[in-house]
């Protein structure tokens, strides 16, 4: 049975948040019935064309106030100055029914936003571009914001980070759809991913800008990226910062965003991330270089932060195996 895949446009919308997913579901044609075919919508939030950011111009196949039938999936695409636009109650109205009318419904990027104004993220845990996270959340404090997650279901809602974050949703999507050897056979079309699990990072602590540098917070910052598999208690951190154990815990978590011991453990499995990717070393190898107490623990961390293992972690990413 033939299923209508409906993605939101607008003005400023990001290009690559409509194209990849409509590439997914498109290129999945390739490998289906004609009768499991899925039909493609693009709906316009303003009528005419659409500039894009990066300067190209869509053309949507209707206006909102049209589109009126009930969608296998509706996706709101997200675009740079999204978090700072409202497109009135009139769509926030038509957003609402035929996300209602919808068997799933959700966003690329921060098209969560679109969804938040509607008023269809209260209560709901979502995902949404990690720059983004904190206005989300203040918006909608209802809402459990994952910023750590390239895609995140909640029932009938999915919603996804930034950008390329898209197809990888869409691809879990079309594997619930018609089983992973079609959202396999569809990424070699694509040249991307198989299919990153929906709990990877999508952003590494390592690449995520220090304190300001001359700060007692980027010194330690630096000092646990050097000292993994040392003591890294708040009282360590603190005599590193040469601050006092209460002062310090209050200073790290107003700077860096994320409480003292959020951040040690984020750090001990992005570092534990890339030796699963480009080593062959054993679990209990990769949890001690580390800093974990042993390969259980490890597991247990990935399981919570990750929803996955590490084994199967380096079974989805590893480039060496």
């Amino acid at each position: 049975m033939s299923k209508t895949v409906a993605i939101v446009v607008f003005s400023g919308v990001q290009a690559l948040d409509v194209t990849g997913p409509m590439d997914v579901f498109s290129e999945a044609n390739r490998f289906l019935e004609p009768e499991e075919h899925y039909q493609l919508q693009v709906i316009g939030v303003e009528q005419g064309l659409l500039p894009c950011s990066n300067g190209l111009t869509l053309q949507a196949h209707q206006h909102f106030s049209a589109a009126l039938q009930a969608y296998d999936l509706l996706l709101v695409a997200g675009g740079p100055q999204l978090p700072f636009v409202d497109f009135g109650p009139a769509f926030d109205h038509w957003l609402r029914d035929a996300s209602a009318r919808a068997r799933r419904f959700g966003s690329i990027c921060n098209g969560a936003f679109l969804l938040a104004r509607a008023g269809l993220l209260d209560g709901r845990t979502v995902t949404t571009h990690w720059g983004d996270a904190a206005a989300l959340a203040a918006l909608c404090p209802t809402t459990r914001v994952e910023a750590d997650r390239l895609y995140v279901e909640d029932g009938e809602l999915f919603t996804s980070a930034g950008v390329t974050a898209g197809i990888d949703l869409s691809l879990y999507l079309l594997a619930k759809d018609h089983g992973p050897q079609v959202a396999l056979s569809v990424a070699k079309r694509l040249v991307v991913f198989t299919q990153r699990a929906g709990g990877q990072s999508q952003f590494s602590p390592f690449l995520t800008p220090y304190a300001e540098e001359i700060s007692p917070v980027a010194r330690v910052q630096h000092y646990v990226m050097a000292n993994l598999t040392g003591d890294l208690a708040i009282v360590d951190l603190a005599v590193a910062a040469n601050m006092s154990a209460r002062n310090f815990s209050r200073v790290f978590t107003r700077e860096a965003g994320v409480t003292p011991a959020e951040f040690v453990e984020q750090a001990r499995v992005d570092a534990a991330r890339v030796m699963l990717e480009s080593s062959r070393a054993a679990l209990k190898t990769v949890a001690y270089q580390c800093g974990f107490r042993d390969a259980q623990h490890m597991r247990s961390v990935f399981n919570r932060r990750l929803g996955v293992t590490p084994l199967q972690f380096r079974l989805n990413f590893s480039s060496v195996l």
